[in-house]
This record gives structure tokens, sequence and C-alpha cells, in this order.
């Protein structure tokens, strides 16, 4: 999808006006039937990115959506999340009349958030976040949870604002967010190939990663250069990783250097200071205090359980 000009939608009344919807009730939050939006051709070839956090939940979508500079998967999934300020891009296709899309979009402007617990605790959850590439796929009865809150949220701001709209509605957003929470780690353990590739591709990472000859110019690998090069977030992957293996990313990169340190350590006579310089480290201490702390030996106690 090649994108030539990027449009900034600033308000929830103006994406109404863009997509052919009727004013909103409330200038700050909005529920917004999927079916009602009008998609234009000309809009195919925009990047947008909005002032406001996105939840959908849609079902029968036929296009494409790219999200920052990766494809966003909608092949199974119904819940996606976008946070302001984000780009992203949509191509509509053709779809058949038999699967017209479907589903719910919630609007929330930050500023409806302000003085509210949500103002911070909102950018916590992992999935407002360009590396998550795949929506949360959802069971019946899942679904029926989710649209329920959504509906609440609606219910609530049609009716007559008072002082405590504001705090009803902050929670049923806050509860939407911990099931959707709840259900991406869900993900984790159901979407087992998925998964288990994903730890595939760490493993021959680091693998590649600790054999390089030019460890010391590079030094060692961050949860960050991990997360990027595997185009998840550092809390998904630890996220996933602790799931299904009980470790976090930085356990992980720990256990494939000292991997790499018993084998220099037991096969070669390079001294410890040698060996902790082709592994990364500026300083041969913190490689032998990490090496202690790790095996409860010295890496010279360890080499002499060779000889």
């Amino acid at each position: 999808m090649e994108n030539s000009q990027i449009q900034r939608i600033k308000t929830i009344n103006e994406f109404h006006k863009l997509r052919g919807l009727s004013k909103p009730e409330h200038p700050l939050i909005s529920l917004v039937d999927y079916r009602e939006i009008k998609h234009s051709n000309e809009h195919n070839q925009v990047t947008w990115t909005q002032d406001f956090y996105t939840i959908g939940l849609k079902r029968n979508v036929c296009g494409k959506f790219r999200y920052g500079q990766q494809e966003y998967d909608f092949d199974e999934g119904l819940l996606s999340f976008i946070a302001p300020r984000q780009v992203f891009g949509v191509e509509v296709l053709e779809q058949e009349e038999t699967s017209q899309p479907s589903g719910w979009l919630l609007l929330i402007h930050p500023d409806f958030l302000w003085n509210t617990s949500l103002a911070k605790g909102i950018k916590q959850y992992d999935f407002f976040g360009y590396a998550v590439h795949e929506s949360l796929f959802l069971s019946e009865k899942e679904e029926i949870a989710i649209v329920g809150i959504m509906q609440n949220i609606q219910q609530e701001y049609h009716s007559n604002i008072d002082k405590f709209s504001q705090g009803i509605i902050i929670s049923q957003i806050e509860l939407l967010l911990n099931y959707a929470e709840r259900f991406y780690h869900r993900q984790f353990i159901t979407r087992q190939i998925a998964n288990h590739n994903t730890l595939d591709q760490l493993e021959d990472l680091l693998t590649d990663y600790f054999n390089d000859d030019d460890l010391l110019a590079k030094g060692l690998p961050s949860v960050q250069d991990i997360s990027d090069k595997l185009h998840v977030s550092p809390n998904y992957l630890s996220g996933l990783l602790k799931t299904l293996t009980g470790k976090s990313t930085q356990h992980h990169i720990h256990d494939k250097l000292l991997e790499k340190a018993k084998e220099k350590l037991s096969t070669s006579k390079r001294s410890v200071s040698e060996i902790a310089y082709e592994l990364g480290f500026e300083h041969p201490q913190s490689f032998s205090k990490l090496f202690k702390i790790k095996t409860e030996m010295t890496p010279l106690e360890f080499r002499r359980t060779f000889n």
C-alpha cells in the first residue's frame, strides 16, 4: 500500500464528519457502529494519525491495515488498539455482500481521561503500541462481554451527564482494558505454534549474536535490541516468554551468555578477562560477578572442574 500523504484527525467530531456519521453526542468519547462508517477509495492512499485512542472490535474486515511500519493481522482477530498520534493506513478491498463488515469503534480523547487514574495508567497497557502486530481474537462469550462494556459506556454518556458520569465511564474503560489484558495473555497460551516460532527465533537470534567475533564492539544485547529484531515490544516479549518458559527476556539473554561462557572456559586456555571481552563485557569484573550469581561459582572455579 503506497501512502502519499498523512492526514491528521484532531477531534472525534472531525472523525464523525469524515466518515459520514452524525455529530457525536459527547465531544470526548463516542461509540461508533462500524456498519455506519463510509469508506472512500481515495482514502486508500492516505496514511492517518488521530489525536485520540481507538479501540476497534471488527468482524469481516476485508482490507489491509498498516500500523507503523508493519502489517496488522486481522485474519482471526477482532479487537485492536490504536494510541493517539500513531500512524496507520487502511486499504479497503471489495467486499462480498454476504460478509459485510460489522462491529464497534470506541473513540476516547485523552482530555476525557484528565485527572483520572487512567490518564497515566492507560499507557501501561502494552497493546497500545506499534510492536503489537496482531489483533486480539475473542471467543463468543468474550466478545459478548466486551460489546456489553462498550454499550454500557455509550448508555452512560447518552444519559444526562452528572458528577458521577465520568467516574462510571472511566471504570468501564478500565474494565475493558483489564479484560483485554487477560485475553491477550490467554492468546499467548492458545497460539502455541506462533508463540513457539517466536521462541525458536529468539534462540536462533541469541545463538547468532553470541557466535559473532565482534561482540566487544557490539556489546551485550539489550532486551530492546532483541525485541526490535523480533518485531514485538519488550513487555510483550517478556510476557510471552514468562508464559511459555517462566523466564524473562533478560533471563534468556543471560542463559545464552552463560552457555557460551561455559563453552569457552571449558574448551580454551584463554584467560577469564579475555573471555569476558570476547563476550562483550567492557569490564571483566562484571562478567565474573554475573557468572558467580548465576552458577554459584567463579569462572575459575568452573574451569577447575574440568581439570
